[in-house]
């Protein structure tokens, strides 16, 4: 039975000009003005359509003779997301897992340094400073204004006992967007493992994974797929450098259910997958990934970096202040955050914005400051931010 989450064959530009269709994919914009996809965003049609196929399907039978070839079906999608070989990726999620099975993972030595960044989102933070109870030195990036992590900051912090450099694709505050080609390649020829948590940028921005060791995303932001399916992706050459710390009847070769004497792991991705997999949720992912991919994800970028001078062009006029506008645009990603001097003025625009049916993120910086971040999708439109600045200004 063809799964109808598939079928879409449609433009950027096709959706934009058609507010039928619009509704039609995206039925949130039915209801709301949402713009805090970096959140959690809200499931597209097609998305829908597919969980509630299999959902009904699965009312007879959650594992059909075929899940094998399901399973392949969706890790190849998940795999030109990235320029990877399908027996690269791991279908795990949320984006935790995959950075703990990094951490935990590696044969560290005492003296071994991580490099990281403290105010990256706290997923990103804990998984390496837990690591200093095994004698491993943390090494804190500290960049001039939140989140602008440069390949030369990067780079000052290496020393020969660096062993892995692990940051987020795109600040989760700032919107600032890591250059992980530059900084990716200058590492591999160091010999330093590169680990990325990619969830802020998978779905919205480009990701080749030609220089990146790690990657581990949950779809549930840009991806616009179902909480806690995701992607967790390791280089074929380091299958045997990580080792598997979740063991059990999937990731291990059991013939018949029968357990070894020896621990001998699948020769796949896989061999990071212990158990049952969350197949419902990663068959709307596959649904939202191939919408996504049949659009284009270089049209999504471009389509997002607009939308972000439109509504930052017109912000700035307004007065307000906007983290990061002087960067250069391949600094930028469709993150657009609002830095304000009083925490009741944030806080009450906030409610004001989702009293009038619009969704955004209220944020902190470490240093206390209040922020509102806007984060459309390609789908959302130029006359959504001018409504969204509208109800700001009145």
């Amino acid at each position: 039975m063809q799964n109808p989450g598939s079928q879409v064959d449609v433009s950027i530009d096709h959706i934009l000009a058609d507010e039928a269709l619009r509704h039609h994919l995206f039925p949130v914009t039915q209801k709301r003005i949402f713009l805090a996809h970096a959140g959690v965003a809200p499931l597209p049609g097609p998305a829908v359509a597919a969980l509630k196929h299999e959902a009904e399907r699965a009312s007879i039978a959650q594992e059909g003779s075929d899940y094998l070839t399901e399973i392949e079906g969706i890790r190849r999608v998940g795999a030109r997301l990235l320029n990877a070989g399908s027996d690269e990726v791991a279908l795990l999620g949320p984006t935790s897992l995959g950075l703990n099975l990094v951490a935990n993972g590696l044969d560290w030595k005492e003296g071994d340094e991580v490099v990281c960044y403290p105010d990256d989102y706290p997923a990103n933070v804990y998984p390496w400073q837990a690591l200093a109870a095994k004698g491993v030195k943390v090494v804190p990036l500290e960049p001039e204004r939140i989140g602008e992590i440069t390949p030369d900051l990067v780079f000052a912090a290496l020393t020969p006992r660096t062993r892995l450099v692990a940051l987020a694709s795109c600040h989760y505050l700032s919107g600032f967007r890591l250059d992980y080609e530059h900084i990716g390649e200058e590492l591999h020829q160091r010999g330093v493992l590169f680990c990325l948590d990619a969830i802020q940028s998978l779905g919205a921005t480009t990701i080749d994974v030609r220089h990146i060791d790690f990657l581990a995303a949950d779809s549930h932001k840009w991806m616009l797929g179902p909480l806690g399916a995701g992607i967790f992706y390791v280089k074929r050459r380091h299958f045997e450098t990580l080792r598997p710390t979740l063991l059990g009847a999937w990731n291990i070769v059991s013939p018949g259910f029968i357990a070894q004497p020896g621990i001998i792991f699948e020769d796949s991705a896989r061999r990071f997958e212990p158990g049952a997999l969350n197949l419902l949720a990663l068959h709307g992912m596959k649904a939202s990934l191939e919408l996504i991919l049949g659009l284009g994800v270089k049209q999504i970028e471009a389509r997002l970096l607009d939308l972000r001078s439109y509504c930052e062009d017109k912000l700035l006029a307004r007065g307000f202040k906007v983290i990061g506008f002087a960067n250069r645009r391949s600094q930028k990603t469709g993150i657009t955050t609002l830095a304000f001097d009083s925490e009741e003025k944030a806080v009450g625009l906030a409610k004001k914005l989702r009293d009038n049916r619009v969704d955004i993120s209220l944020r902190h910086s470490r240093k206390g400051t209040a922020c509102i971040r806007l984060s459309p999708h390609f789908y959302n439109t130029e006359a959504e931010i001018d409504e969204v600045i509208k109800i700001m200004t009145s």
